[in-house]
């Protein structure tokens, strides 16, 4: 009885992995672990189920609206990750005084969140945290931003193409209570700044309009003041707060970014917030300068955030998440992505059915030198459709078994990658002692 055929699409907001986009994915992963690993980020990982009650205890007020939660058999409430910072802080306070600080720590893990769905945002995605925890120098933020460059750097892009953005919450608050904005209008009225790259002039003046103790003044002075970015902006910000110690922060930290030859990829944008209210002083985003996409990386510092997770006393706390879909949409658009093709540098051919044990034993030679083999498992292909299958699946090398040469305990071996080679069987490689197969070509 015939079935119904399945549906072949995957959920609604979520993405397959054929061998083809693995390769891809994979790559930038491998990215993502070369560049932790250059500036000695130890890895770590969580389980992607932990208790729901770990995401409400976090001040973000979109959270608990996106939560892939449910109860378990046991009646226990759950939820899929939407974000690694709760089990992050989980871990940390597990680690207690036996954690040696400060500590740098990184994690590529998969998160989920039912949103909606644009370019650059689905309902799940991999995101590459890095956070450094027990230091409040501004030289953690400098090595944060350092490392997330040096990605983009890793992966083919340059200063022309991706900018960071780079502000100060505590700068922010400063200014903002000259206004006589404090409290719940502070973060109110940071929400609003957080939506300047997103609207109209005229759009966000609406928004600022709403709030319930800005009068026009307040609004021209606020949107004057977030206007105003890179070099000039923050020379303003320093005649409004003269020797201030949060100004003189900022502009340590593009000093050391200078020092790190970076400098052309970071300015001093007023108008980054970063939408959650747990950052405490400096943060940051990155952007196509293009304009094309969502932030590719961001993130801050956000000192106080292990308190609302029962922490008796503030940990100092720094870190950015970064994002696949994003980064791989700006790669793709600049064809910084490689052709990888699949990784197989060995194909062994048995000449037929009696042959095969002699295969195998070839293709064990190979493995045990760390080649990459396949074994071909069809007794009845002939040479030249073996060797056309060869140069299908990307193989290097074929390494052809049969009768002939294995009465002299040898092999055939030829090289699909040669200049001049083909996948015609009238070159059928050389000779090769199977004793040597290891050794051979490598």
């Amino acid at each position: 009885m015939n079935q119904t055929m399945i549906e072949t699409g995957s959920v609604k907001g979520t993405r397959d992995f054929p061998p083809e986009e693995m390769r891809k994915r994979n790559w930038l992963f491998d990215a993502f672990r070369r560049v932790a690993h250059r500036y000695a980020f130890d890895e770590y990982d969580a389980p992607m189920l932990e208790l729901e009650s770990l995401y409400k205890r976090k001040a973000n007020e979109d959270i608990e609206k996106q939560l892939y939660n449910f109860q378990t058999k046991d009646d226990t409430l759950v939820s899929l990750r939407p974000e690694m910072t709760p089990s992050l802080a989980r871990l940390v306070l597990q680690q207690g005084k036996a954690m040696v600080l400060p500590a740098r720590w990184f994690t590529i893990c998969q998160c989920w969140r039912f949103e909606t769905i644009q370019k650059g945002r689905k309902r799940e995605h991999y995101q590459w945290n890095c956070d450094i925890i027990g230091t409040n120098n501004v030289s953690c933020e400098v090595e944060l931003v350092a490392t997330a460059i040096d990605l983009c750097q890793e992966v083919g892009l340059k200063h022309n193409d991706v900018v960071v953005k780079v502000n100060s919450r505590k700068v922010l608050q400063q200014l903002l209570e000259q206004m006589d904005i404090k409290g719940d209008l502070f973060q109110a009225t940071c929400g609003v700044i957080d939506k300047a790259d997103k609207l109209t002039e005229e759009e966000w003046k609406a928004e600022f309009e709403k709030l319930e103790g800005l009068d026009e003044k307040k609004i021209n002075s606020i949107m004057e003041l977030t206007s105003k970015g890179g070099k000039e902006g923050l020379e303003e910000v320093k005649k409004a707060l003269p020797g201030n110690a949060a100004v003189a922060e900022l502009e340590r930290f593009f000093t050391l970014m200078e020092a790190y030859g970076k400098g052309e990829w970071v300015t001093f944008a007023p108008s980054i917030v970063r939408g959650l209210v747990y950052y405490t002083g400096i943060v940051f985003e990155a952007f196509d300068r293009r304009k094309t996409s969502r932030a590719i990386f961001g993130g801050g510092r956000y000192d106080e955030l292990m308190t609302k997770f029962g922490s008796t006393q503030p940990i100092p706390m720094a870190g950015f998440g970064f994002g696949d879909c994003v980064i791989m949409d700006v790669l793709k658009d600049r064809r910084c992505i490689p052709n990888i093709p699949p990784q197989v540098q060995d194909l062994v051919i048995p000449f037929n059915a009696e042959m095969r044990g002699v295969a195998n034993q070839a293709a064990a030679e190979l493995r045990a030198v760390g080649r990459r083999v396949s074994v071909l498992l069809d007794d009845k292909k002939r040479p030249k459709q073996a060797f056309s299958y060869a140069d299908r699946i990307g193989a290097v090398r074929a390494v052809f078994c049969a009768p002939d040469e294995w009465e002299k305990q040898s092999v055939r071996v030829k090289d699909l990658r040669k200049e001049g080679s083909t996948t015609d069987d009238k070159d059928m490689g050389e000779v090769v002692p199977l004793a040597e197969l290891g050794k051979y070509g490598v």
